[in-house]
């Protein structure tokens, strides 16, 4: 049993010399944490605000795609809801009387609505074959994006008024 202790007493000493010691101490910082984090924060950066950022093609295209997706599947999950409860709420929401609603609008009406449709619908889908075409490596570069940005503005608008006159 001797040999066994003095395995273990050799094998702590030669540890000991590698162990790391702290001084822990027992006394605190009185300030309250509360004005030291108020503290803290007057000394981080503030970041610049959109008002003062010149608008670029790019962070307005990405945020109209964003803004359109909302808006197309928002109207989509609508317009879904509606049409399912239609028949509890006796609204007549069906093709035919869909058809006849919008037949009997001024002309200047119907090509409004059509255009105010098709306008998120197109610069949406152009604008995610763009973000496709992003990402298989292909024109990143700040020109090639700012024209392609452009290209899907003029395509949406040409598109959608295309569709609007239909």
């Amino acid at each position: 049993m001797p040999s066994v202790m003095m395995r273990a007493s050799q094998a702590s000493s030669t540890l000991g010399k590698g162990l790391q010691t702290r001084l822990v101490s027992s006394s605190s910082n009185t300030e309250n944490p509360s004005k030291i984090l108020a503290k803290q924060r007057r000394n981080r950066p503030v970041s610049p605000h959109l008002s003062i950022i010149k608008p670029q093609i790019g962070w307005i295209s990405s945020t109209l795609h964003r803004i359109t997706g909302v808006a197309l599947s928002g109207t989509l999950y609508l317009w879904a809801t509606a049409y399912v409860l239609s028949p509890v709420f006796g609204w007549q929401l069906g093709s035919a009387s869909m058809v006849a609603a919008f037949g009997a609008l001024p002309v200047v009406v119907k090509v409004s609505l059509k255009a105010i449709m098709a306008l998120p619908f197109t610069y949406h889908s152009f604008n995610g074959i763009r973000h496709l075409i992003w990402d298989l490596g292909l024109g990143l570069s700040n020109l090639a994006a700012i024209k392609s940005g452009w290209t899907v503005v003029g395509l949406s608008m040409l598109s959608a008024l295309a569709l609007a006159f239909m």
